[in-house]
């Protein structure tokens, strides 16, 4: 049997905010599922069935909400890091100064564990390391047509400005002793002008979900941009 001591109480309060119930989802269905059971067996609620429709459409547009605000958010964050990395290069005032700041701060901005560049050198051995000094391992050398040969996989396809993938091996050839810990990477193709190299930067993510084809790559190809011109100073 059911208390109704507080009957009284109740109602003025639902009486004074109806809002407690219409808000509250759980209530509206039991209230719902009461309401059906007092027609009986043999009667179609058609209402009971919009409502539920409703609920369900609202459900997904909620979900709907929530996926809009978190790429939003994704988006704004990666923008970001992308802007932060920009304005990292374009201090050094050499090239020992930018391959620091590329491999020491800019690495942790882009959220990736490796970076490497890698230019075509006449005569150089596939992986063989170029840097200056302590960064000899920050820059790459690989043989002419060695570039698109890394960004393509040796497929007959034109080399795209920026690939987005899981990493496949062999990586030796980009990230040396660290090719283990690479499970997926975005690869810059580099214009270095008339007189420069043909170059590619490697970002390696030890996240196999970090980088993928589907991903949006507008933010990155502005980074490239900035990092040819910054590497034309240098190299060109």
């Amino acid at each position: 049997m059911t208390d109704t001591t507080d009957a009284p109480d109740i109602r003025a309060l639902i009486l004074r905010d109806p809002d407690l119930i219409l808000e509250d989802q759980a209530l509206m269905q039991a209230l719902l599922a009461a309401d059906r059971k007092a027609y009986g067996r043999k009667v179609v609620d058609l209402r009971g069935v919009l409502v539920e429709r409703l609920e369900e459409r609202l459900d997904r547009l909620q979900d709907t909400h929530r996926e809009v605000l978190a790429a939003a958010y994704d988006n704004v964050a990666g923008m970001n890091q992308i802007h932060r990395a920009s304005l990292a290069l374009l201090e050094p005032a050499d090239f020992e100064g930018f391959l620091t700041v590329l491999t020491r701060d800019v690495a942790p901005m882009l959220g990736v564990e490796v970076i490497r560049l890698a230019l075509e050198v006449p005569g150089a051995e596939a992986g063989s390391s170029i840097g200056p000094g302590a960064l000899r391992e920050a820059v790459i050398g690989l043989p002419e047509g060695g570039v698109d040969a890394y960004l393509t996989l040796g497929r007959n396809v034109a080399p795209r400005a920026v690939t987005l993938r899981r990493a496949d091996p062999p990586l030796d050839d980009v990230y040396g002793e660290h090719a283990g810990r690479v499970h997926s990477e975005a690869l810059l193709r580099l214009d270095l002008g008339p007189n420069g190299p043909i170059g590619v930067l490697a970002l390696g993510a030890a996240d196999a979900r970090r980088f993928n084809a589907e991903q949006g790559t507008d933010l990155i190809t502005f980074f490239a941009a900035v990092l040819e011109r910054t590497l034309r100073r240098f190299v060109a």
